[in-house]
């Protein structure tokens, strides 16, 4: 069987970039694009990053688009105006609603546990908006729409109102920029796989963090001497209460730059602090062409 989802996204550049949300495009065999003008044309991903919910699309045999202008996420403010246009239940093409942010910087879990932070927003969003843009009052993108709270707690269906949520354009644009200039995603990158420390075990006297079940070879954890069994407690002047905490610190960084972690060795009950150079992660959630 096959099936269509629809979804909608915005025009980056002239000659047909196009940026929507991973989830959108994922496991899809073909992509068409729909303009407002009713025009459907052919598009090709270019590439995308699951973990932050990014792709970019590329219309084949097209010029001369008007893109979108994007703005700066890091300035927006809680009680700011902003609207959302987009292609709701797959049927209401180009429908806008508007509202305010009511939130920056949350730390949203997507129901595939996914850790993303983004701006909260009370603009109405449905199914079929995904990939679209948040302007400020200005017309200037700040953000992709992505999800709002369902009934469960997860992001994955609508039923509460109000609750909204957008990928910030600055980080939305630095992973466009990734694909479309290297063809895959730049992310800084640790080289761990860790899980959080239950209560059960805090009761024991481990602290509370990120413990390491294990080190990749030749990553960075291993050559800053990163340990299975490892607890990290503290990420630069963060404290670690989840896994979580260490995706969301990371995430505004590059790679090259220097974290320090503070962690807590098991086999010998001390405390220490390690200093860490992240590196390029070269498209470990990149779903571009196979080169």
């Amino acid at each position: 069987y096959t099936g269509t989802s629809s979804g909608s996204g915005f025009i980056l550049s002239e000659d047909g970039y196009i940026v929507t949300n991973y989830h959108v495009i994922d496991g899809a065999n073909a992509i068409k694009v729909t303009l407002n003008n009713g025009q459907e044309y052919d598009a090709t991903l270019i590439g995308g990053e699951e973990t932050n919910d990014v792709a970019v699309l590329k219309m084949d045999g097209i010029s001369g688009l008007k893109p979108v202008v994007l703005g700066d996420s890091d300035s927006l403010v809680v009680g700011q105006q902003v609207s959302t246009i987009g292609n709701a239940l797959g049927t209401l093409s180009f429908s806008q609603t508007s509202g305010h942010v009511s939130g920056v910087g949350r730390s949203v879990t997507m129901s595939d546990g996914t850790i993303i932070n983004m701006i909260q927003t009370d603009c109405v969003i449905n199914s079929g908006n995904s990939g679209g843009p948040l302007f400020d009052k200005y017309g200037r993108v700040v953000g992709i729409t992505s999800a709002k709270y369902s009934n469960n707690g997860d992001t994955s269906s609508a039923s509460i109102e109000g609750i909204g949520f957008a990928i910030p354009i600055n980080l939305a644009w630095e992973i466009a920029q990734s694909i479309i200039e290297k063809g895959y995603v730049s992310t800084p990158y640790i080289g761990v796989t860790v899980s959080d420390v239950g209560q059960q075990f805090q009761n024991y006297g481990l602290p509370q963090g990120a413990a390491v079940q294990s080190v990749v070879e030749g990553s960075p954890a291993e050559e800053a001497g990163l340990q299975a069994n490892d607890i990290i407690t503290a990420i630069g002047d963060t404290q670690v209460t989840s896994s979580g905490t260490i995706a969301t610190y990371i995430a505004d960084m590059k790679p090259g730059d220097t974290v320090t972690l503070t962690v807590y060795r098991y086999s010998t009950g001390q405390s220490l602090q390690i200093d860490l150079v992240l590196s390029e992660n070269t498209g470990l959630s990149s779903q571009s062409s196979a080169n």
